[in-house]
């Protein structure tokens, strides 16, 4: 099944402005949060430019039950904290009351005796409503971001939903003088992270979670966000620490120090036959196998990047050839402009769909025409762009105008010189397109006149397709499917199939994640060399574990990663 993705335009603020930073330990490696007495509030969902049915409005930290309280109370109040509250983690259907507030030029007056005197006056002042909510109550740490937290669940009316956000901001002014703002962006989460009911991959896979445009994606993030990957990696780190402890524990007090039963678990014969072992024990041959799983874990045609991020799928080939008809064909609209004139797309047009639950990115790109065939500086342009989304595409889609194929090869081949055809990165698919305009005698003969010339291409698999009939589409999309579940690693037989494949080894998502595995990998290789060479080179075996543990954990967030996080929680949205 193939759809577009279509995308909903933001309606939170640009800003990001102060978030809650977290810190790591030097010494113990764990991530803790900076102490803070402010609570902050936002909405969550809904209620944005359109009014929906139901809008959820979030509010944590130290006051936040103190805020519900104030707001849950009828009538103008000196103090608010005997309010019965909901029972917490049950939801609640509570009316919710507009709190008054004194005067702003009393607010700015430096008269104490004046604005003290204007709020007694408001107790027993009967409140306006703001409306009839669910609500629900969370006691810290049980909650999403560890402190004491409030849901509201209100109609999603903009009104309302202005009303209830007003409330809470006036909570900060005379008389009650709450520490309570609006929140930024990925504020909520941040605290999560800071007070470690989420680690820093845990974090990045919410982040997912909530772009996410296909069943994939969401399948992927959920991986990540139930905490295989980060347990995978902590695994590691600690084989490398009890490696490093070894090291330490020799340089502190000789070869002659007992091994723990740890160090014995892995036996390599052959390095004990050797006398090879040296002062490393038995720890060379498990940071080897350590290796070896880096390597493994690395080789995986980053499908996990590629699955998050979108397979990039490029049309090329002749002008005419068809390739904007079949991009409206696969959208199902007219996403590119068709015309009989040659040349009519002059740059890439990108459309974004859902197919079979994988999230692909359709390139229509310029005519490519011999080098020096046309003046024209905008077509030149459109070319070069046309070959550089050749180049960066996963798969690949040749179209040629069957009625005349010897130039439309001609054309492909010149684009294939430049990119790399391993079939193992890059699929292939050639397209003779417009047969409907042969009779199957002269399309026999088109085929075998240039079959020869075809077979020097590294093509997967030929495909006969008519857009303006859309005959042989349905073949090509269905072949399209599974040439990106092969590439993925997925299954596309059956529902159940689709559910096995969630339970798959952890996979790498995104490029911070491989960069500091390669470099923990390759820490591991020059561990192997210099742990060959005695004490000589003790210390610069040990400091090579040390990198490598330190790369582990700056994915993690073990190891300080505050430069990651500024970047990370600002791509939340408001209220998460």
């Amino acid at each position: 099944m193939l759809k577009e993705i279509k995308f909903a335009s933001s309606s939170t603020s640009g800003s990001r402005g102060r978030v809650l930073r977290s810190v790591s330990s030097a010494t113990s490696g764990k991530t803790t949060a900076l102490e803070s007495d402010e609570t902050i509030y936002a909405l969550s969902s809904g209620g944005g430019s359109a009014a929906t049915a139901v809008a959820v409005i979030r509010i944590t930290g130290p006051q936040s039950h103190l805020a519900l309280q104030t707001l849950l109370s009828k009538m103008q109040q000196e103090s608010y904290e005997d309010i019965p509250l909901p029972k917490p983690r049950y939801a609640s259907l509570r009316k919710l009351y507009d709190p008054i507030v004194v005067s702003k030029k009393l607010n700015s007056s430096q008269d104490d005796k004046l604005r003290e005197k204007a709020e007694q006056s408001l107790i027993g002042i009967t409140r306006d409503p703001l409306d009839s909510s669910l609500v629900l109550l969370f006691e810290g740490p049980r909650s999403f971001t560890g402190e004491n937290m409030v849901e509201i669940h209100s109609h999603g009316s903009r009104a309302v939903v202005q009303g209830v956000l007003g409330a809470l901001g006036n909570l900060a002014l005379p008389p009650y003088n709450l520490n309570i703002r609006p929140a930024e962006r990925g504020e909520f989460t941040q605290r999560a992270y800071g007070s470690g009911k989420l680690g820093l991959v845990e974090v990045e896979a919410l982040a997912d979670l909530i772009v996410a445009d296909t069943s994939y994606q969401r399948l992927q993030a959920l991986r990540q966000l139930d905490g295989r990957l980060s347990d995978l990696y902590e695994e590691w780190r600690k084989e490398l620490i009890k490696g490093l402890a070894h090291a330490e524990a020799v340089i502190d007090f000789g070869d002659d120090e007992d091994l723990g039963d740890d160090d014995l678990a892995f036996e390599d014969t052959e390095s004990i036959e050797s006398g090879e072992m040296g002062v490393w024990g038995a720890i060379r041959p498990r940071m080897k196998e350590l290796a070896r799983k880096m390597e493994k874990h690395l080789s995986d045609a980053q499908r996990g990047e590629i699955l998050r991020d979108g397979v990039k799928v490029a049309i090329v080939g002749v002008p005419n050839a068809g390739k904007s008809s079949l991009l409206n064909v696969l959208a199902d609209r007219e996403a590119a402009i068709v015309s009989p004139i040659a040349g009519t797309t002059r740059d890439v047009v990108n459309v974004v769909l859902d197919l079979g639950g994988v999230r692909c990115i359709v390139s229509d790109t310029a005519g490519v025409r011999e080098d020096g065939s046309t003046c024209d500086i905008i077509e030149v342009e459109g070319i070069k762009r046309a070959r550089k989304a050749a180049h960066d595409a996963h798969i690949l889609l040749c179209m040629v105008d069957s009625t005349d194929e010897e130039n439309g090869i001609n054309a492909i081949k010149d684009i294939l010189k430049d990119v790399n055809t391993d079939l193992k990165t890059k699929k292939i698919i050639f397209i003779r397109n417009k047969v409907d305009l042969l009779g199957d005698v002269e399309n026999d003969q088109v085929k075998r006149m240039n079959n020869d010339a075809l077979s020097s291409l590294s093509v997967c698999e030929t495909f006969e397709i008519s857009c303006e009939t859309t005959s042989g589409v349905d073949v090509l999309i269905d072949a399209l499917t599974r040439m990106l579940y092969e590439r993925l690693n997925l299954s596309h037989e059956n529902s159940e199939s689709k559910a096995s494949a969630t339970e798959e080894d952890a996979v790498i998502t995104r490029a911070r994640h491989r960069r500091h595995v390669e470099s923990a990998a390759e820490a591991l290789r020059r561990f192997e060399m210099r742990s060959g060479e005695g004490y000589v080179a003790l210390d610069m075996a040990a400091e090579e574990l040390r990198l490598a543990a330190s790369e582990l954990g700056r994915i993690t967030g073990a190891v300080d990663v505050e430069d990651v996080l500024d970047v990370l929680f600002s791509d939340f949205c408001i209220g998460k």
